[in-house]
């Protein structure tokens, strides 16, 4: 096998950095938050995912001081939609780089859903849709220790509003969503359907 080897720090050598495409693809984190003037903000991270099983425990990265961070530090709790592909242009739209103090609810015509539990809206249109409550915002390090300009925020799920008809007998189904992921390169997306799934047991 002829590899091709490269230290990240010295550069990767290549016509665009292949990390987001090897670590793909990655569910997306199409997360809203509020700030403690009550302007509501929406946007997609790509570095999303979940974190633990009991209690629900999910977190998303901001690389740099963005507006969801912020608003995090004031209001600590976010809410998660689940992206699909009927809603890909919305979420797309919502990563548009706003003025601070503007909505991606109203600027991207984003039909917004009440929480029950939390401040931040929620996307009327996702078929599932977690509250949480931030736990920790950890900044990121290097290995020799130096603060890297990112922030991993992780909140419990306190809440869980879920589409019935993604529910077979009870089952919640993975595909019928369409839920979009995020590849790599400027704008590779992909998504699933039944056609990709199949089933293998763990081990005794």
């Amino acid at each position: 096998m002829s590899t091709h080897f490269y230290e990240p720090a010295a550069g990767h050598g290549l016509p665009h950095n292949p990390f987001n495409a090897i670590v793909a693809p990655r569910p997306i984190g199409w997360v809203g938050t509020v700030s403690e003037a009550g302007v509501h903000n929406l946007a997609p991270y790509s570095f999303f995912n979940a974190f633990n099983y009991v209690p629900p425990i999910v977190g998303f990265c901001s690389v740099g001081d963005k507006d969801s961070l912020k608003n995090v530090r004031e209001v600590p709790e976010f809410s998660w939609n689940l992206a699909t592909w009927a809603q890909r242009e919305q979420m797309n739209a919502s990563s548009a780089g706003l003025d601070h103090g503007t909505s991606e609810f109203e600027a991207a015509k984003i039909d917004v859903a009440e929480p029950k539990l939390i401040r931040p809206k929620l996307v009327a249109d996702a078929p599932v849709k977690f509250e949480c409550r931030v736990t920790q915002i950890e900044q990121l390090k290097t290995a020799s220790g130096d603060d890297v300009p990112s922030w991993l925020i992780l909140g419990e799920v306190v809440g869980v509003h879920i589409d019935e008809t993604m529910l077979e007998d009870g089952i919640y189904q993975t595909a019928r969503a369409r839920p979009i992921l995020r590849g790599g390169g400027p704008g590779d997306y992909f998504t699933i359907t039944d056609n990709d799934k199949f089933f293998m047991p763990r081990p005794d």
